[in-house]
């Protein structure tokens, strides 16, 4: 009961803070702006006046494919950019105002103080993608043809995996700085580290990154499965997580 008042209190404030609002604004803008991007940029090309001769025929038409790579590569972007930013001050905030050390004094655990943080931010993030693939659906629809719902929320599974991965990578990062200021260097910090490990020929293969090719991949109907990089994802989650816990435990507030 403890944890659920407290998931309360931090959805609350995902929604007072404007937090949601931002993050489903943002997603839900890419989500529809995907297949527009993919029907329509071809035909912006070739408007283009004084255009060299033959080049216009070389633009392949739009298809299918365009907008789900499209979609896949804004939320990627994106996704993680916000997952980065609306997590970064989650704890440091709060002890850097005193206010986690008034919350603590209450009956409540510092495990569930960090799980009800990230499990409002994972709701968020929820809540924010089905509105985005809602969207993205719709408009894919409308100006190609309908995606099965079956792969396509798969697809949608598997970006949030990734979200959650830097949610709580970035919970671990605000957990270990004392300033808000410092958790965002940090955050920023284990984001290139991941991204740029996960550029890596063949161990890129195992990283949270893989599963955006594996999800497009499902959503086209030739899915190359990565089930090693949704393990080692679903791994990361739960170590960051675990990271954040044994540290908060013993920090002085």
């Amino acid at each position: 009961m403890k944890f659920f008042a407290a998931l309360r209190k931090e959805w609350l404030e995902q929604v007072r803070t404007k937090r949601l609002l931002i993050v489903a604004a943002v997603l839900t803008a890419f989500g529809l702006a995907s297949p527009l991007l993919a029907k329509f940029t071809p035909e912006l090309l070739r408007s283009i006046p004084d255009l060299p001769p033959g080049l216009a025929e070389m633009i392949p038409p739009p298809t299918l494919a365009d907008a789900v790579v499209q979609y896949v590569k804004n939320m990627s972007q994106f996704g993680i950019l916000l997952a980065v930013l609306m997590s970064m001050g989650a704890v440091a905030q709060e002890k850097e105002r005193g206010t986690a050390a008034m919350v603590l004094t209450h009956p409540l655990s510092r495990l569930d103080f960090l799980l009800a943080k990230f499990a409002a931010l994972g709701i968020v993030f929820v809540v924010s993608l089905a509105l985005a693939a809602l969207g993205c659906w719709y408009y894919t629809l409308l100006l190609f043809e309908p995606l099965t719902w079956g792969p396509f929320l798969a697809l949608s599974g598997l970006m949030l995996v990734v979200f959650l991965v830097y949610l709580a990578v970035t919970l671990l990062c605000s957990t270990l700085a004392r300033t808000q200021a410092a958790a965002a260097g940090l955050a920023f910090a284990a984001l290139l580290l991941v991204a740029g490990v996960g550029s890596l020929p063949r161990i890129g293969d195992y990283f949270p990154g893989r599963l955006f090719e594996w999800g497009a991949g499902l959503a086209l109907g030739h899915a190359d499965p990565a089930w090693a990089a949704l393990g080692v994802s679903l791994g990361l989650i739960l170590t960051a997580l675990l990271a954040a816990w044994l540290i908060f435990r013993r920090q002085e507030l």
